[in-house]
């Protein structure tokens, strides 16, 4: 009778130590029991290096950026080429199915989505900051750690 009781005890606590078993205990129908009344936002960043080259690659960024600043915090990083396209007298850049890229950059703007030109690629490239398009900000890298509170995902182009 003795060896019975042990295997319950043995059995009952290696169930009480099953992650599963807890998570079953504290969710119903998939849906946690509690929920944080502030929930965090995961951030996504994005970083840009091509320029008039190759249009795929600078609006299929900035179109995903767009749609993900809907519910997540979204920064875009510019830097070697792309700093081109962010002058006030930078042409516009169109591709396929997209939409242009000032409309991108007005949207994102509009949307508070953090867009930052390298320093020193605005350098090499003879941009200074008061040649920037409205909006655009000169990177500083406090800004790549505190534009959001949960995790960071990045999107390299």
């Amino acid at each position: 009778m003795k060896k019975i009781g042990l295997i319950f005890a043995v059995g009952f606590m290696l169930l009480s130590c099953n992650p599963k078993s807890e998570q079953a205990a504290t969710t119903t129908n998939d849906t946690p029991a509690t929920v944080s009344a502030n929930t965090v936002r995961d951030g996504v960043f994005i970083h840009i290096t091509e320029s008039y080259n190759d249009p795929h690659r600078v609006l299929m960024p900035l179109k995903m950026a767009l749609m993900m600043s809907s519910d997540k915090d979204v920064l875009i990083y510019m830097d070697i080429h792309a700093v081109e396209l962010l002058t006030k007298s930078a042409k516009d850049l169109n591709y396929a199915d997209f939409e242009s890229l000032q409309s991108y950059i007005k949207k994102l703007v509009n949307n508070k989505v953090g867009i930052y030109a390298c320093p020193t690629c605005m350098n090499i490239s003879g941009i200074k900051p008061e040649d920037l398009m409205d909006g655009i900000q000169v990177a500083q890298k406090d800004k790549f750690f505190s534009f959001t509170k949960g995790r960071i995902i990045t999107l390299d182009y």
